[in-house]
């Protein structure tokens, strides 16, 4: 029930109604804000049961961060926050560092588990790439495929940095409620961010080569069918020229009363549709494979 929680948050803990409506609007980007007494911050985990490299799906965790509290709010299940609640049933000690460390403890498991994610980006991205550079057409559904994965990518970017921006806030003593001995346990946990959002930044301009590529793709195969229509063109017209010639409704055409004229016509019809194929072979235009045209190449260089 959100309205008990949220009276909860205003009665209980005394928190800033502005935070405490971020924190029940749960589309928020993340940042973090210093009030009397306490930080709020807004961060983003990934959720890794509904992510995929075509969907990238996050979920919002809000907190608060005072001298001897620290009070999280989510609407859904956070490993992070499961893992430091078995720690500290496990080993009461975890507490004694205060409630700076505590929170530490919980953004690390959260940024560390952006790590299997970003992998699978790598992944795919590798996959994708291959099959447009194997692709016989321009198939629509690989463009679906990596316009999906350059949306993910541009929000895994988006959130990992200004989730970075956080976390250097946070590390660098601007805030009184984490101490400094604390500080260089959130310098770590930035440097692992910084990891997630360097690598979103090449996935992203792989993935703009991926686009590239696949119109580079889609426009070799669309020239090898203009080439295919001009050969077929250009064996048609010389035939069509004969057939017209012959089809002339003149009466005094010599080879339309011989006895073979037909079969004559024909024949030279056959020879000349041969001896243009074996023009095209020959000038490189039809019937060669990749190694017959670097043969090609190799023997019209000079060099060689």
């Amino acid at each position: 029930d959100h309205k008990a929680i949220e009276d909860i948050l205003l009665s209980v803990f005394r928190f800033h109604h502005l935070t405490v409506e971020d924190c029940i609007e749960t589309r928020n980007q993340p940042k973090v804000e210093a009030f009397p007494g306490y930080l709020f911050f807004i961060v983003h985990g990934v959720t890794p049961d509904k992510t995929t490299p075509t969907d990238f799906v996050t979920k919002e965790l809000d907190g608060y961060l005072g001298e001897n509290f620290v009070v999280t709010f989510h609407l859904e299940r956070f490993r992070s926050i499961k893992e430091v609640k078995t720690l500290i049933r496990s080993t009461p000690l975890a507490c004694q560092r205060g409630p700076a460390f505590l929170l530490h403890q919980i953004l690390d498991r959260l940024v560390d588990n952006y790590n299997p994610v970003v992998d699978e980006f790598n992944e795919q991205i590798e996959l994708i790439e291959d099959e447009v550079l194997l692709m016989q057409n321009g198939e629509s559904s690989m463009l679906e495929r990596i316009m999906d994965v350059r949306r993910s990518v541009a929000r895994l970017k988006r959130i990992s940095t200004r989730q970075r921006e956080v976390l250097y806030r946070m590390s660098h003593g601007e805030f009184k409620q984490i101490p400094e001995n604390i500080l260089p346990f959130f310098r770590d946990v930035h440097d692992h961010l910084l990891r997630v959002t360097d690598l979103s930044e090449s996935y992203r301009e792989l993935v703009s080569g991926l686009v590239e590529i696949h119109f580079s793709v889609v426009a070799n195969r669309t020239n090898d069918v203009m080439k295919t229509l001009a050969v077929v063109s250009a064996i048609i017209l010389p035939l069509s020229l004969i057939a017209g010639i012959y089809g002339m409704n003149f009466e005094n055409i010599p080879e339309l009363r011989t006895r073979y004229g037909y079969f004559a016509v024909l024949a030279l019809m056959g020879l000349l549709t041969l001896a243009l194929l074996v023009y095209f072979k020959r000038r490189g235009w039809i019937f060669q494979s990749e190694r017959a045209k670097e043969t090609h190449v190799d023997r019209t260089d000079p060099e060689e």
